[in-house]
């Protein structure tokens, strides 16, 4: 059993580096590659990289408390500011509409879509709101040097709640559905929506000011190291492992599970079953994305004409109409970024049993790449909640979710959730055929030359 650290109200911010109040430099497993490393003493506007995959280990921020707690409360008044006022307007043949930001969800309520409505007012207002009211609460006891209650389990969700905030993959969203009503009314925008532009920047702004690695140490402090420790080396074969959450290195049990001394994260030598709920989730996301092509997105009536469209057939329209720029947007991100995905993850799945440490750099980066595109493929969803709240004028003009947005949004969360799934240390772990033995090797009983480097991390 591993024990767990009590937490200290007493602790207080740091005056300087996590480094300088340790005696000896602190380790840390990658998250993507299991290299077990040590930290070099950081200077504000420093990075840590692993030196075998280049996954970013730790970056330090000048003032972070500060910085984060400034950032925080910006993008929330922003928020509020975003919610309250008129977001946009349209106006044809003397009817006009004006909704509010949060219409863009109780309007596909009121179309019984109640899922997609839930999902929408969940990306864009909720989380965000419990993510930055979060990061206000820990950066105002840091700064009062007494922890305030909850801090440790709150420091722990922020890490699970980043990937499902989409507030700037939604204004992607407002700007192709104001481009594609343009050309039928007048569009008017309300100062809601430069509120929630300025929101959107100050929140990606927010989460990337929030410097982890001193925000753990400055609330719980770090453990020592555990013994007999070798870095430049993986770490699993030691029975070690890195917390997913704050970074600290924990030695497991003999049944390769644990929970880290710091946070109380629950820990795995590799994420259970990884492979089959990767393919699991994959297959899921395959049998929905049929549906989410073959039936309608959206249907659109004008002049008491009711046509349904499709989200190719929706590509094909804008093409034809000459507006270009967002039939690519629409095709990138509704078709290519999905099905990229789906081959990308399978395709890594398939190779985790043939990888050698050279095509292991490129897929661990494929991965990257996977994982950071998967959220972008809302922009359809995000397109017919504000053009359902917008357009209703009756037969005049109208536009009502298809059955193809939910089969859609739910592609987009278990792609997600596959990426989530993968362990990509899993590309990494042996047998990784880096070296073949001559046969003067073999009768001489040479060892082969081991290419695992004794690194620590880089400065950047």
């Amino acid at each position: 059993m591993i024990d767990t650290l009590p937490p200290d109200p007493r602790l207080s911010v740091l005056e300087g580096p996590p480094e300088a109040h340790v005696s000896r430099r602190r380790l840390r497993a990658c998250h993507e590659c299991d290299w077990l490393v040590r930290l070099p003493p950081l200077h504000h506007g420093q990075s840590a990289d692993c030196p075998r995959c280049g996954h970013t280990l730790s970056t330090r921020h000048y003032r972070p408390a500060e910085r984060s707690l400034a950032l925080a409360i910006a993008a929330l008044l922003a928020l509020i500011m975003a919610v309250c006022l008129p977001f946009v307007s349209f106006q044809v043949s003397g009817i006009g509409n004006r909704i509010v930001l949060t219409q863009t969800a109780t309007s596909l309520i009121g179309m019984h879509q109640p899922l997609v409505a839930i999902g929408v007012v969940l990306t864009t207002i909720v989380l965000p709101t419990v993510y930055l009211l979060s990061v206000i609460w820990l950066q105002i006891g840091l700064l009062r040097r007494t922890l305030l209650p909850a801090s440790r389990s709150i420091a722990r969700a922020l890490s699970h709640l980043h990937p499902w905030m989409m507030a700037d993959v939604f204004i992607i969203g407002a700007l192709v559905s104001l481009i594609k009503v343009a050309g039928m009314a007048e569009v008017s925008l309300g100062l809601a929506f430069w509120a929630f532009c300025c929101f959107a920047l100050l929140l990606l702004l927010a989460t990337q000011s929030l410097d982890a690695d001193w925000m753990w140490f400055s609330l719980v402090g770090e453990p020592t190291a555990p013994e007999g420790v070798v870095t430049g080396a993986r770490a699993s074969p030691q029975g070690l492992t890195g917390c997913p959450t704050c970074g600290l290195v924990n030695r497991l049990d003999a049944e390769g599970k644990g929970r880290c001394r710091r946070c109380g994260e629950r820990l795995h030598a590799r994420l259970p079953h990884s492979l089959q709920r990767t393919w699991a989730l994959l297959a899921a996301a395959t049998l929905l994305y049929i549906p989410a092509n073959v039936y309608p997105i959206m249907i659109t009536t004008s002049l008491g004409h009711t046509e349904p469209s499709t989200i190719i057939g929706g590509v094909i329209t804008l093409w034809q109409h000459g507006s270009y720029p967002i039939a690519a947007i629409i095709f990138i991100a509704s078709i290519l970024v999905p099905v990229s995905k789906l081959i990308a993850m399978a395709w890594l799945c398939l190779m985790v049993p043939r990888s050698g440490e050279l095509q292991a750099v490129a897929r661990t980066r494929l991965y990257r790449i996977t994982e950071f595109i998967g959220r972008w493929s809302m922009v359809d969803v995000f397109v017919v909640a504000i053009l359902v709240a917008l357009i209703r004028a009756g037969n005049l003009m109208s536009i009502a979710p298809g059955p193809a947005a939910l089969a859609f949004g739910s592609v987009v969360v278990l792609t997600m959730l596959s990426a989530m799934a993968f362990d990509p240390r899993l590309i990494w772990d042996p047998p990784l055929p880096r070296y073949r033995q001559s046969a003067s090797e073999k009768n001489a009983d040479v060892p082969p030359p081991s290419s695992d480097r004794k690194d620590v991390a880089h400065d950047h």
